[in-house]
């Protein structure tokens, strides 16, 4: 039956009008699939990685000028926040000012460009969901587009499968819901198949800079361009070093057989590997998802590849429509971008720091980032003004929705810089001018409201 599987789903993929590409690459995972292919690394095939850190490298300002100057921005912005019950492209929420992730981005690369004489051509690779709404907050920016390059790309879309028999999955109630994407891992794909890729190359661009659209610390640095030209590496990885934070998820290694560096995701860490997968001493880094690679060696293994660049599978398991689990589980093959590290011989990683990963995945993300823990410069780059940034835990029953978080900060959010951690467990809310400081846990069984210019220090109760 999963032949037949295929065959539907070839079929409605093209119907569609996905890049034959895309497709191709789809078929290669879905026999992966059926063959009972997990994507699982064990710990026992994986050793810990050591890398040099950035802050001891030297290098040279003219290779940095260089490179900065051969280098293409690309982010990626497909999607829509729904964990935090949104349902438009993550990237339009409120960060500072007024300004939203995508408004940030846009002048930080619009600085950099006349600060480093550059032309950094800046590409959003949008999927289905996002691309109107992006384009539209976009249009404002009109110095940003570059002569002879699109603003965006769109990541490819491929059926979800039912679990049960690997069938596309059918939703005729909201047909939208029978489509996922294939995974950030689908950059390559989606810029070989655009023609992108090879138009880059026509016009002298040596270098991508990829990163997440809600990741501000991402910013296309001319010392970490000059690193990575000066190592003529083909491909690399920006990592930092995990905290508790990043406990669950993934890290690098280095795969006992061949010796390539691998990333392994929690998706592909086996129900016995878990505990090692949290070892802080062990694994040590983590991905920040900013990476960089020589255009012309990803289109050369592309190539050589037929366009299926083969990255390790990832199998999520999910609900056809996941705000709704009486409908059937289904499964997105799924790839991961970072994971292209273990398809070019001579690839690295280097540590960076905290201040290059602020990624907004909670709202306990987005209160951080709201917070004076960061400052805005006229650069638009986000200074850290703070030692180290405080842990935070709010309360997923009033807090995880981004509608309910604003109602509960509806002033802005409290001083962070001198608390150590933020816990709160109950329904509060902030007023304006709240100061944290040390370690404070909130507690309380009824709603709670914390007055204007209070200053909540060591374990205080609600």
């Amino acid at each position: 039956m999963g032949s037949k599987g295929l065959e539907i789903a070839r079929l409605k993929m093209q119907d569609a009008g996905v890049d034959p590409v895309a497709i191709d690459t789809f078929a290669h995972y879905y026999r992966l699939l059926e063959h009972g292919e997990t994507g699982m690394i064990p710990e026992s095939s994986i050793e810990p990685l050591d890398m040099e850190s950035l802050a001891d490298v030297e290098v040279d300002d003219d290779v940095a000028a260089e490179a900065i100057r051969t280098t293409v921005v690309i982010k990626l912005n497909g999607g829509l926040g729904t964990s935090m019950g949104m349902d438009r492209a993550k990237s339009l929420l409120c960060v500072r000012r007024g300004l939203s992730f995508l408004d940030i981005i846009a002048r930080q690369v619009l600085h950099l460009r006349t600060k480093h004489d550059a032309t950094l051509p800046l590409l959003f690779m949008d999927s289905f969901r996002t691309s109107s709404d992006t384009m539209a907050a976009l249009a404002r920016y009109e110095d940003l587009p570059v002569e002879g390059l699109p603003l965006e790309f769109l990541q490819n879309k491929e059926p979800k499968l039912l679990a049960s028999d690997l069938l596309p999955a059918s939703y005729p109630k909201d047909p939208d819901l029978e489509w996922c994407p294939p995974g950030h891992g689908d950059i390559y794909t989606a810029l070989r198949g655009s023609g992108l890729l090879g138009r880059l190359i026509e016009q002298g661009y040596r270098y991508a800079f990829v990163s997440n659209s809600d990741n501000l610390g991402a910013v296309p640095d001319p010392r970490v361009a000059g690193w990575f030209a000066s190592t003529g590496a083909p491909f690399a990885i920006e990592a930092v070093k995990r905290t508790a934070s990043d406990r669950k998820g993934g890290h690098f290694a280095r795969r006992k057989e061949d010796g390539r560096i691998v990333l392994r995701e929690t998706a592909q860490t086996l129900p016995e590997d878990r505990e090692a997968l949290a070892d802080l001493s062990r694994h040590r880094y983590c991905s920040t998802n900013n990476l960089w690679f020589d255009l012309q060696a990803m289109s050369d293994a592309l190539d050589a590849r037929q366009g299926v660049l083969g990255l390790p599978l990832i199998r999520n398991v999910k609900h056809l429509d996941p705000g709704d689990p009486s409908t059937p589980e289904v499964i997105q093959i799924e790839t991961a971008m970072g994971a292209a590290i273990e398809v070019f011989e001579g690839a690295r990683t280097i540590e960076v720091g905290r201040d290059r990963f602020v990624p907004v995945k909670t709202t306990n993300d987005l209160l951080v980032l709201r917070s004076d823990i960061y400052d805005l410069g006229r650069d638009f780059v986000l200074d850290q003004a703070s030692d180290e940034v405080p842990y935070i835990e709010l309360d997923g029953e009033f807090y995880k929705l981004v509608g309910d978080f604003d109602k509960r900060f509806p002033e802005g959010a409290p001083s962070l810089r001198e608390a150590g951690s933020f816990k709160v467990d109950g329904d509060f809310t902030f007023g304006h001018g709240v100061r944290v400081v040390g370690d404070v846990e909130l507690e309380s069984s009824a709603a709670q409201r914390v007055e204007a210019g209070t200053v909540l220090s060591g374990d205080a109760d609600g």
